[in-house]
């Protein structure tokens, strides 16, 4: 038997953007949308063949309407695991009467939470919050909104889309403090997000640079795991690792999730279908929150 050292300390799943509507494809864009459900069954068939403390889906479960989350969400009560979500911006393409019922739809808590699992923080950031899209129509964070997307366009800010948004001063310091707690109780951070924060990306959520320094000052956090840019990306900033994982909705069979495995000295990606493997280590400023 291989001794406790060589074994995970913490493993969990992602899927990031199935981007589910029971629509034609956009093959400008490669977008799949129904073909979303055949590839969710057969990660779910894996994932749960696998010994996780979780699974978690970045983003952008569905592409539009509201009505949609039934198809999807059923196909995800299929999965043995505990069954997390973090909406995307796509998940908020529903009528306006919907726009309050998608966290509670998602089952989640509230939209941006923590939990420890196995001694590791789990922190689920609200990229959401600050938009065009998510508020309902007439709250004060949608003009914030136009006021901060207008000043990115005057930047020639590469992210300054109507498709992206941000995060509120206070879920920011809300982060913060989430992270010195993790410092003070000696344990491993684990932040995720939908939209990328690092490297520099179209897709980025607004005030990435901000988020991204908040996260990777701390010596807690070993990683920040994202969707939204579909073609995925990696960045490392001060030994954090920012992964962004591929979009399961890109191709019409190929698939793309995968498994993560916390170990005391590195992390590893095991991808699945489009998704690639990764080996990443975990630095010497991480070193004491994994050890205590």
């Amino acid at each position: 038997m291989p001794s406790d050292s060589l074994l995970p300390r913490l493993r969990f799943g992602l899927i990031a953007d199935p981007q589910y509507a029971p629509i034609e494809p956009n093959l400008t864009l490669n977008r799949y949308y129904a073909k979303s459900l055949d590839k969710l069954e057969a990660a779910i068939a894996r994932l749960n063949a696998e010994d996780l403390d979780f699974v978690v889906t970045l983003g952008d479960v569905i592409d539009r309407d509201f009505d949609n989350f039934d198809r999807v969400l059923d196909v995800y009560s299929g999965l043995r695991h505990r069954t997390l979500f973090l909406p995307g911006n796509h998940d908020f393409a529903v009528a306006p009467e919907h726009l309050a019922e998608i966290h509670d739809r998602l089952g989640m808590p509230s939209p941006y939470y923590d939990f420890v699992c196995k001694g590791v923080r789990v922190i689920l950031t609200d990229g959401n919050e600050v938009s065009l899209f998510a508020p309902p129509p007439g709250d004060a964070r949608r003009q914030e909104a136009e006021t901060r997307l207008e000043a990115l366009r005057a930047a020639g800010a590469a992210n300054a889309q109507t498709w992206n948004a941000g995060m509120s001063a206070a879920q920011t310091e809300w982060l913060d403090e989430r992270l010195k707690l993790a410092e003070a109780t000696g344990e491993p951070a684990i932040v995720m997000g939908h939209y990328p924060l690092a490297p520099a990306n179209d897709h980025n959520l607004w005030g990435a640079e901000e988020v991204a320094g908040v996260i990777s000052r701390s010596p807690a956090a070993l990683a920040y795991f994202c969707g939204h840019n579909h073609a995925g990306n990696y960045g490392l900033l001060n030994g954090t690792h920012f992964v962004n994982m591929k979009g399961m909705v890109d191709t019409p069979d190929e698939n793309a999730f995968s498994v993560v495995e916390l170990f005391d000295e590195r992390l590893e990606i095991h991808g699945f279908g489009r998704e690639e493997d990764r080996r990443l280590s975990i630095t010497s400023a991480n070193t004491a929150s994994i050890a205590g």
